[in-house]
């Protein structure tokens, strides 16, 4: 067996968490992809997988030799989809990672109609809140949603988004409406961290200046700090307190009146949304089509493109 058939068939065991799942993906015998991982652990000098009665997970080497893997045939593919006319032709798997709620909300409904206009593609995606390395993991096009460094990656502005404070009704007529920083000690705040530890201090700014101006930290009394930001605007919509918030992910609900925006006038500046990818103008039919598609989708749509009118402030 060649090294190539190898880093297949080790990469789909690794991906399946298991060889009998990655025999029935590759129409192998569960001995013959045993006899393979084997023989691929012998030439390179290392176990890879770390094998027990339920399940197989990589090694530190082999986490290692998986992305190093995964990338090496993904630039074959790349190479044989170009000779066979695949930068002309949208064709084979578009890849896409993004943020969950904005994935949920605005990138599956772009990618399913992309998908019903190019019927010959197959499509892959994956929503998380943690930054997914493009090339490392394999995918074409990732959603970021901040500032970006420079990198050997392209980044096109699809539309920029606002963190915005909001409250139920019912809360601000029970506990007032805070006008200014200074005001939220006295509230309730609903925190969002990744990791589940407390939350950063919100940071707000003096009206009309945005960033070009030193930011005022403010402290809200934390009833709840939480990894999932839907969780955090729940319980602002029963009235628990305020929530800090995209305004993407919010926007639904200020428009309906169940949510309303406090402190407007106090808010960091907008953040970029943008669509990042791999080798400029020389990525595939596929990427360019899917982008081509998604940027006239997108930057339509007020909730991005900044024609959102909110509703007064109470």
């Amino acid at each position: 067996m060649d090294k190539l058939e190898g880093m297949r068939i080790f990469v789909a065991v690794a991906d399946a968490r298991g060889f009998a799942p990655a025999a029935r993906g590759l129409g192998l015998s569960p001995p013959a992809v045993t006899r393979a991982i084997a023989a691929l652990e012998l030439r390179v000098g290392a176990q890879l997988l770390r094998r027990s009665t339920r399940s197989v997970a990589l090694t530190e080497a082999g986490a290692r030799f998986h992305a190093d893997c995964k990338r090496i045939l993904a630039e074959i593919d790349d190479a044989e989809a170009s000779a066979s006319g695949a930068h002309s032709v949208p064709q084979g798997v578009l890849s896409i990672t993004a943020p969950v709620m904005f994935g949920r909300l605005h990138v599956a409904p772009v990618l399913l109609d992309f998908m019903a206009q190019q019927p010959q593609l197959r499509s892959r995606t994956f929503f998380s809140d943690q930054i997914v390395h493009l090339l490392d993991e394999g995918f074409d096009v990732a959603v970021r949603i901040a500032h970006l460094p420079d990198s050997g990656l392209t980044a096109v502005r699809a539309g920029h988004v606002r963190r915005v404070v909001v409250a139920s009704a019912q809360y601000l007529a029970e506990h007032g409406v805070p006008r200014t920083p200074a005001d939220l000690a006295q509230h309730r705040g609903m925190g969002f961290s990744q990791h589940g530890a407390v939350s950063a201090a919100w940071v707000f700014y003096p009206p009309g200046n945005g960033s070009s101006s030193a930011g005022e930290t403010a402290h809200p009394q934390m009833q709840m700090v939480t990894n999932a930001g839907e969780m955090a605007i729940a319980a602002a919509l029963a009235g628990h307190g305020l929530a800090r918030a995209l305004s993407y992910q919010v926007a639904g609900d200020v428009l309906a009146g169940r949510l309303q925006v406090v402190m407007a006038d106090h808010e960091p500046p907008p953040i970029p949304v943008q669509l990042v990818y791999a080798e400029g103008r020389k990525a595939s039919a596929k990427v360019r089509s899917f982008i081509d598609f998604a940027l006239e989708r997108l930057r339509a749509q007020p909730v991005l493109n900044g024609r959102l009118v909110w509703p007064d402030p109470p």
